[in-house]
């Protein structure tokens, strides 16, 4: 059965270039991002990494721990990691699992056999403290991922678990947000000191509340 969200993500032990782990031990009571790529030392995949290590303060500042995930072995994994260090000019410090019998892989649905039988897509989880998914992205091997984006919608998920708001079609960080529909018009003005502007008595926007 393949994973939804809302559903608890599976806990496994694994071995990876920071040590063994336990995965929901590892991220305690914070957020977790778990992302596989096909491979190690191909290119797609190096420019990733590089980019998520580029970021991983932006990650940190969001109580948000990262783990990478592919089928290759331990010691592959560390090679390619100076790679890595040294063509996108970084420090991998997160994790990278291996996953050699690809058990991780299959009970987070990584493999997709009519795209490739052995080797994993590009599968992303944001993971909330309560382990439970809120996101699931896919993409092919093919195209290189916008970590970017994935920052984007953490701070919307953080947002929405602390506030009863939603975050409105290409939203950044400190820009107006919408009042969920579970909440009448009343009760927001009551809960958003800030006020509250109404399009339509479903569409209503408030400023970010904890900016």
């Amino acid at each position: 059965m393949s994973l939804r969200l809302g559903d608890i993500a599976p806990d496994f032990s694994a071995s990876t270039t920071a040590g063994d782990i336990r995965f929901h031990e590892f991220l305690g009571d914070g957020w977790g991002v778990l992302f596989s790529h096909p491979a190690d030392y191909t290119p797609v995949c190096t420019t990733e990494l590089g980019k998520t290590a580029l970021l991983q303060g932006e990650f940190e500042k969001r109580n948000v721990k990262v783990l990478a995930l592919s089928v290759d072995p331990l010691d592959k994994h560390h090679g390619w990691v100076n790679d890595i260090n040294e063509t996108q000019n970084v420090n991998v410090g997160f994790p990278i699992i291996a996953d050699e019998d690809k058990s991780i892989a299959n009970a987070y649905g990584m493999i997709h056999p009519n795209a490739s039988e052995t080797f994993t897509v590009r599968s992303l989880f944001v993971i909330g403290p309560d382990k439970k998914i809120k996101l699931m992205i896919t993409y092919p091997a093919s195209t290189g991922r916008n970590f970017y984006e994935v920052l984007r919608v953490i701070d919307s998920l953080q947002l929405t678990a602390q506030y009863s708001v939603a975050t409105p079609a290409d939203w950044k960080e400190g820009e107006d947000v919408i009042v969920v529909p579970a909440i009448s018009t009343e009760d927001a003005i009551n809960k958003f000191p800030k006020g509250v502007k109404v399009i339509k008595p479903y569409l209503r926007y408030t400023p970010q509340p904890n900016k």
